[in-house]
């Protein structure tokens, strides 16, 4: 790590300041990582609504890498496509902030978990159905995950939230209504519930009780 200046010191304060404006205005659905580019190897400064599971003290990302070693990498990368890497699809965007010798000393991230609005788009797919007919999915196969993971997410859009912000009396809403249309039964039904959620096997039986 190397000696900061007085003004990349105050550049990386500032950042952290909007990181926090930015992540209490869209909370839950979008984490703000801010990176310290000047010390890659214990990147991370903050982590708000933590969705990636990084931590603070974690590395720099391959993005982080190009901006060091490259001053005229690209300033601002918007709305590319990313992944968490439990497989969540997250529409990212980075900004690279430069003191005044142009040299990169920050980075600022946002990564939108496009679960809830995926959620959101089923379930007004499902409203503005007129067909009068009502499609019954039934499965014994794996490929039943998708079906239980498409209800949770509109379960968590009608409660505005994403699954894994879910609390726990929601999370037992939650799986009565699973009980009820009769995915309690597919195979590995608890596994692919509980890696949606983001919590152990353990609490999605509790739950489930």
């Amino acid at each position: 790590m190397m000696t900061k200046t007085s003004e990349q010191q105050l550049l990386l304060s500032q950042v952290e300041q909007i990181a926090d404006g930015l992540a209490r205005t869209f909370a839950p659905f979008t984490e703000v990582v801010v990176h310290d580019l000047l010390d890659p190897a214990h990147s991370i400064l903050a982590v708000h609504n933590n969705l990636s599971g990084r931590q603070v003290g974690d590395p720099a990302t391959e993005l982080g890498l190009a901006r060091i070693t490259d001053p005229e990498y690209a300033q601002v990368i918007a709305n590319y496509p990313n992944r968490f890497a439990d497989g969540r699809q997250v529409k990212s965007t980075s900004i690279g902030i430069k003191d005044a010798d142009g040299r990169y000393v920050a980075a600022l991230c946002l990564n939108v978990d496009l679960t809830l609005f995926h959620g959101f788009q089923s379930a007004l797919n499902k409203f503005t159905t007129v067909d009068g007919a009502t499609p019954v999915n039934e499965s014994f196969d794996p490929s039943g995950a998708d079906g239980i993971r498409a209800r949770i997410d509109e379960f968590a859009a009608r409660m505005a939230v994403t699954p894994r912000s879910l609390k726990a009396e929601e999370r037992r809403m939650l799986m009565k209504e699973l009980r009820a249309a009769g995915m309690l039964e597919m195979r590995r039904a608890m596994d692919t519930i509980a890696a949606h959620l983001g919590v152990s096997r353990a609490t999605v039986y509790s739950d489930a009780k």
